[in-house]
């Protein structure tokens, strides 16, 4: 007789244990229920038998994940955790093996960076999530988009920064953080530089979050665990560095540091996520040099924005307990706004800026939104409430503003609210736990699952126009438009689709 390879032979030993260890409490709760059950046991055993079988069917997934590293769930955002057989995983290997074919082809000879459209940050150059330099299609074939390129990536929750015919994000490959580069129109990989650091969560999921921030011919990268590092654009040289949490003796967050840089004028802003009188730092973005930083709030996962409010130029920061407006020249605090609640660290969704001195603040797990208005008195500024209620609850996607109207992710489900009263015009579609742009007055959606979606931004009633096939798996990036391509990501694959209305 031959001896059993030990390997599947102790893979068969731990299965029997688990079979073992859970189906007698099974075969108890059926023996349970009698052969003859009075009306009260079949109620009670109704809701008993399936209520357990649950339990146990979940349990048992929990420890062959244990005992095998074979995951049977993930969570794609709701309450409870998805069963799927086939969670969406970094495949190093495909991303190694595709980069390695394409290095040999000659790298394509004075790119253009500096000249065409910019897509220069998260959600766009305001933060707003609107694209707005040119018309889109609408007419979406049932197939889908058209497909200029796909290929695999690292993994990570970072968007795209776009300049010209390059587009940067940063990935998680294997136990190293990588800013890239690459060449929109082909996909092909221009630099990647890389640091060794991985930044680890079993529910919000493992590799960076923030996206980079473009400006001026650099790049300003953050990773899952503070590495700030500036690049040359064009080249992908190192110019400067920071370890934004370590350096302030900061607190790392639970689920990552994921507020993206901010640059504005001679300054790269960043939230650290921690006390020391360093939850907001700024730095030079010319020398990485520290020109301030300000206040002890604990942070949160919403990137610092450029804004006008009561006629000031100022910077809005969302922090833990608190919503602040800062002076860009010194950090100086204009006025505090109380939100947030003791112990909830969930704010992640981005304000919403409408009517000049109005913003709106959402949140998932109950919370809701609520509508601020910044106005200046003779004693300085001050934020007062306008409207609060549940109807929107972002939980980590960030809703958008068009003619008075606010569209978002309510959960899972769109809704549209009036800006002015915070009433809900509408509430219908199930587009995951995604993300959403607005672009030439309709609602472009990078879906929970990788479809895309497109829905007409009316005030009237849902509308949507398309859904087709995007990129595959658990999909809660950000897309990014310009010069009317659509850039799309997630742990597994990029891709790069044609949405011009030309």
């Amino acid at each position: 007789m031959t001896k059993p390879d030990s390997k599947w032979w102790h893979l068969r030993l731990n299965a029997l244990r688990v079979v073992t260890l859970f189906c007698p409490p099974v075969a108890l709760l059926l023996l349970w229920v009698s052969p003859h059950p009075t009306r009260r046991e079949r109620i009670l055993g109704s809701i008993a038998v399936p209520l357990f079988s649950i339990l146990y069917l979940s349990l048992v997934l929990w420890v062959l994940d244990l005992l095998f590293e074979v995951r049977f769930y993930e969570w794609r955002g709701g309450y409870l955790p998805s069963i799927t057989l086939s969670p969406t995983a970094t495949d190093h290997d495909a991303v190694e093996s595709h980069r390695a074919k394409l290095r040999g082809k000659t790298t394509p000879i004075g790119f253009n960076i500096s000249a065409g459209e910019q897509w220069p940050g998260f959600r766009g150059a305001n933060r707003d999530g609107c694209y707005t330099a040119h018309s889109i299609r609408t007419n979406w074939p049932k197939t889908g988009l058209p497909l200029f390129w796909r290929q695999p990536v690292g993994g990570g929750y970072s968007s795209f920064a776009i300049a010209g015919d390059v587009a940067f994000t940063v990935e998680q490959r294997r136990n190293q953080e990588v800013a890239t580069a690459y060449d929109v129109t082909t996909g092909r990989e221009l630099w990647a530089h890389g640091w060794e650091a991985e930044f680890k969560e079993a529910i919000g999921g493992n590799g960076p979050r923030a996206t980079p921030a473009y400006a001026d011919g650099r790049v300003y990268a953050l990773g899952g665990r503070g590495e700030l590092r500036c690049f040359e654009a064009q080249t992908g040289a190192l110019l400067w560095r920071h370890d934004i949490v370590g350096e302030d003796h900061c607190e790392e967050l639970k689920y990552g540091v994921s507020a993206s840089p901010l640059v504005v004028d001679d300054k790269v802003i960043v939230l650290s996520g921690g006390t020391n009188n360093c939850a907001v730092i700024a730095y030079h973005r010319a020398t990485g040099e520290v020109l301030w930083h300000v206040l002890n709030d604990g942070g949160d996962y919403v990137s610092p924005m450029l804004v006008t409010l009561a006629g000031e130029r100022q910077l809005l920061c969302v922090l833990a307990k608190r919503t602040v407006g800062l002076s860009i020249r010194d950090g100086k605090m204009l006025w505090d706004f109380a939100w947030g609640e003791p112990g909830q660290a969930r704010n992640i969704a981005q304000p919403v800026v409408f009517d000049g001195d109005q913003f709106m603040l959402s949140a998932g797990y109950g919370v809701g939104c609520t509508a601020v208005k910044v106005e200046k008195t003779a004693a300085g500024f001050m934020a007062r409430e306008l409207w609060h209620n549940a109807w929107l609850k972002n939980k980590f996607s960030s809703s958008v503003f068009f003619n008075g109207c606010i569209y978002g992710l309510d959960e899972d489900i769109l809704v549209c609210l009036d800006a002015a009263t915070g009433q809900r015009r509408w509430k219908d579609g199930r587009y995951g736990y995604g993300q959403i742009l607005l672009a030439d007055g309709h609602l472009v959606i990078l879906c929970g699952n990788g479809d895309l979606a497109l829905v007409k931004a009316s005030p009237h009633a849902h509308e949507p126009l398309a859904r087709v096939p995007g990129i595959k798996g658990k999909t809660w990036n950000h897309p990014a438009i310009a010069d009317g391509r659509l850039l799309v990501r997630n742990a597994v694959e990029m891709a790069c689709f044609d949405i011009s209305a030309r």
